[in-house]
């Protein structure tokens, strides 16, 4: 399965996604906006897409599909339902990235207690690139 990962910008929290989701969602589907159709857009459908709140992965979404729009755009039509994973480490980026199954995070803790970090220190370790 092939996923993709995606920065929330203006996003401080992984709180403050939640709640943009939910203010966005219609219908419960949520719709992200990009420039580009990914040229791998089958393997994807089914997958995640995956957020980065301060240089980490926090949540992901169930991509349902992805439609053309009208303006020559692509929406990537997700769930409106946030999962929350163990927070992994991840660059940020613009755009979006393919991420593939093996790489992404699952919803189980991995005992390493990355995930109790306050983001603030995470974000300071990581620029050290001690996490």
């Amino acid at each position: 399965m092939l996923h993709l990962s995606k920065v929330a910008v203006g996003c401080a929290t992984a709180e403050a996604l939640r709640m943009r989701i939910a203010g966005r969602a219609e219908g419960g589907i949520v719709r992200v906006n990009t420039r580009y159709r990914p040229t791998r857009h089958a393997e994807l459908i089914g997958g995640s897409l995956y957020w980065i709140v301060k240089h980490r992965l926090v949540g992901c979404q169930e991509i349902l599909r992805l439609e053309d729009r009208d303006d020559g755009r692509i929406d990537i039509v997700c769930s409106a339902e946030l999962r929350a994973v163990t927070p992994m480490p991840r660059r940020a980026h613009q755009g979006w990235r393919y991420l593939e199954d093996s790489d992404a995070p699952s919803g189980d803790d991995d005992g390493s207690g990355l995930g109790t970090l306050p983001a603030q220190l995470y974000g300071r370790l990581a620029a050290l690139a001690l996490v």
